[in-house]
C-alpha cells in the first residue's frame, strides 16, 4: 500500500505543480489599467539631448568649416578670373597668363605683372 501512494504521488507530482503554476501565474499578472506620464525629465533624457546638442554643434563647426573653405576657393578661382582678364588685356606685351600658377608673369624675367 505504501508503494501505491509513492507511485501515485511520483505520478501526480508533475500535474500538481503544473496546476499551482498556473493558477499563480494568472494572479501575479499585473494590472494596466492606468497610464502614468512623466514631464519628460529624466536623466536619461537629459543626457540624450546633452549628447544631441554636442553632436549637432560638432557637426555645425564642421559645417562652417567646410563653408568657409569652399568659399575661399570659390574667391581664389574668381580672383584668378579676374586676373587671367587683366592680363589678357594688359598693354604689356611680355606679360602672359601661366595656367598652372594662377599669376600673369613677364616673359623676360618670368617674375609676376601687376597689369
Amino acid at each position: 500500500m505504501q508503494t501505491l501512494f509513492t507511485r501515485l504521488a511520483v505520478a501526480l507530482l508533475p500535474f500538481t505543480l503544473f496546476s499551482a503554476l498556473a493558477l499563480s501565474s494568472a494572479s501575479a499578472q499585473a494590472r494596466t489599467e492606468r497610464l502614468i506620464i512623466e514631464n519628460g525629465s529624466n536623466a536619461l533624457s537629459n543626457e540624450e539631448a546633452r549628447q544631441n546638442k554636442e553632436q549637432w554643434d560638432d557637426t555645425r563647426m564642421l559645417r562652417k568649416k567646410l563653408n568657409s573653405r569652399v568659399e575661399k576657393e570659390f574667391d581664389k578661382t574668381d580672383r584668378a578670373f579676374d586676373s587671367r582678364d587683366a592680363c589678357e588685356k594688359s598693354y604689356n606685351v611680355n606679360a602672359y597668363w601661366e595656367a598652372n600658377t594662377l599669376r600673369c608673369l613677364d616673359r623676360r624675367t618670368g617674375r609676376t605683372v601687376t597689369p
